[in-house]
């Protein structure tokens, strides 16, 4: 198990990718099962799912590309410009910012020496923001690395979508003939919350990003349909997600005035409230709900450990050890059931 546990650690991010395979897998699966009803072969009907939904990304993106490309490039020029009102708005109100001195980076400081405020404070949020996205975002200065990730996980959905119970049965050739019994209900209690996280997490995505785009676009909200296609994205990371999408939100709200980017932020708020309390259980019923503050803990070991694959795979991996603890731990009737008589003959017939 030591050997185990430092492979593990070694290969960490071989392994988050071969989870984020088997999630996408089980839900390829899925929709497997109901081409399969209308004799499509397994095989067949994987490629076409997992096609289909390329197919569907790539009309959707080029469809809106236009617009996307142009609200993109105005985000990237008015934040600085709502960097410098949220600067004014604090100057007003007795808030100064304390000049520090710029580093070899360059812009503009004053007869001392020393920046101004807003020049500092976009400066000093430039370099954290460069170091948040190395050490959070490494993998993006590894163009191959992403490339041969994507590629593992897509195969590895194809192979797992179109014959599931080939791998299902080799784990269970894993556990002992006595336990194969329970070890296949936990398997399958896990598989189940994977795929209605991840479905849920599908179906997340898409309204929350198309009702943040209709609310910025009646907000009159520069740049609204790129802050939706944030939002939508940013969403399949819970918790934290959200918080990292409104942030340009209100940003762009400032250059209007105060109000309305208060106004943005009480919309996203808003939103999350409703996803949490309303579409998340009714999606989520009868699975497993991740407390809020595991969901953080979790979120924040990971990535502490292992950056952002360890980020995407922390709600999913935490589900599924709930499941297993419940069902091996905590209810009455988890226990394995007793060891039978085994003779060779149906020691064979168990095996296979």
């Amino acid at each position: 198990m030591y050997l185990v546990a430092m492979l593990l650690w070694f290969a960490s991010a071989l392994f988050f990718v071969a989870f984020l395979g088997v999630l996408f897998g089980l839900a390829v699966s899925t929709g497997v099962d109901i081409l399969a009803r209308y004799r499509v072969p397994r095989a067949v009907g994987a490629v076409t799912i997992v096609l289909g939904f390329f197919l569907i990304l790539v009309g959707v993106g080029t469809w809106n590309m236009p617009t996307i490309r142009e609200q993109s490039a105005e985000l990237r020029t008015r934040i600085p410009e709502a960097v410098d009102r949220i600067e004014e708005w604090l100057h007003k109100r007795g808030i100064v910012l304390v000049a520090t001195p710029l580093d070899s980076s360059g812009g503009a400081a004053d007869s001392s020496g020393r920046a101004t405020g807003s020049e500092a404070l976009r400066s000093s949020l430039g370099r954290q923001l460069g170091r948040a996205a190395r050490y959070v975002f490494p993998f993006l200065s590894q163009t191959l690395a992403v490339v041969g990730g994507v590629m593992l996980i897509i195969f590895m959905a194809i192979y797992i979508g179109a014959e599931p119970n080939v791998y299902r049965r080799g784990v269970m050739l894993l556990f002992p003939v006595r336990v194969r019994d329970r070890a296949g209900e936990v398997l399958g209690a896990m598989a189940t919350v994977l795929r209605k996280w991840l479905v849920t997490q599908l179906i997340a995505m898409v309204a929350i990003g198309t009702v943040t785009t209709i609310a910025m676009l009646i907000l009159n909200v520069k740049a609204a349909f790129a802050l939706g296609l944030l939002a939508g994205l940013f969403e399949f990371i819970p918790t934290i997600g959200p918080l990292l999408s409104a942030v340009p939100a209100i940003a762009m709200g400032f250059i209007d005035s105060p109000e309305k980017a208060l106004t943005v932020g009480l919309v996203y708020w808003g939103i999350q409230f409703l996803e949490n309390n309303l579409l998340i259980p009714l999606l989520m019923k009868g699975g497993v709900n991740v407390p809020p503050v595991l969901t953080i803990l979790a979120q924040a070991l990971l990535t502490t450990l292992f950056g952002f694959l360890g980020l995407i795979v922390a709600v999913p991996l935490v589900a599924t050890v709930i499941v297993a603890l419940r069902m091996l731990y905590v209810e009455p009737d988890a226990a394995p059931a007793p060891m039978p008589t085994v003779t060779p003959r149906n020691a064979i017939a168990a095996s296979g």
